[in-house]
């Protein structure tokens, strides 16, 4: 694989609350790790899309939020919180997060129309298969720096600034996620014909 090009089209969204200041963008350029985080009441959504703008080439988006449905709403099972998907990697029902899943659902169609493909990914169940719940994941907050040290030997460029919360940290993890699926390393969770979460 061409490193220099096929990683700068990655891209991992740690997505939250739209006025609360907790998206973090995480990508790559001039061979460094950069995060940038949304500001509190201010909207995520166009801070996301404003970013997008200057992108001038497709990029691989992976994005921490519900991107579909539980099949029953479609005639498929009758579960109505929970995917397959769900349930593999114990994550919350997309129902449950409400807004944030139609939001998020809605962004990956703006994104999509702008040529990006936008994949689900949860940064909670990598933080397990990495072994880092055991170590203070999204606990104290003097455990970060440690992990942030742990995750960037999984980047193939340095931080540009070592995470400052959680939410920049678990940027990190989408876009090491967005790197294991380049590389055909990623395992997928779930059903196509009613979502998929990438890990």
């Amino acid at each position: 694989m061409d490193k220099d090009f096929e990683y700068n089209t990655l891209v991992g969204i740690d997505y939250g609350s739209k006025m609360a200041g907790t998206t973090v963008i995480a990508y790559i350029q001039n061979n460094q790790i950069c995060l940038l985080q949304s500001f509190k009441k201010k909207d995520a959504d166009q801070f996301v899309l404003d970013f997008f703008k200057d992108w001038h080439i497709p990029a691989h988006v992976f994005l921490d939020a519900p991107l579909s449905l539980p099949g029953a709403f479609f005639g498929k099972g009758n579960d109505y919180f929970y995917r397959l998907a769900d349930k593999a990697v114990q994550a919350m029902s997309p129902m449950f997060l409400g807004g944030l899943t139609a939001r998020a659902i809605r962004l990956q169609d703006n994104l999509t129309k702008g040529n990006h493909l936008v994949k689900e990914v949860y940064p909670g169940y990598l933080a397990r298969l990495l072994g880092l719940k055991e170590m203070g994941y999204k606990g104290d907050q003097t455990t970060l720096p440690v992990l942030s040290e742990i995750i960037a030997k999984l980047l193939p460029y340095p931080l540009e600034i070592l995470p400052q919360n959680w939410h920049q940290f678990d940027a990190l993890l989408a876009l090491i996620t967005g790197i294991r699926f380049a590389n055909n390393q990623h395992q997928q969770f779930g059903d196509d014909s009613e979502g998929v979460i990438i890990v």
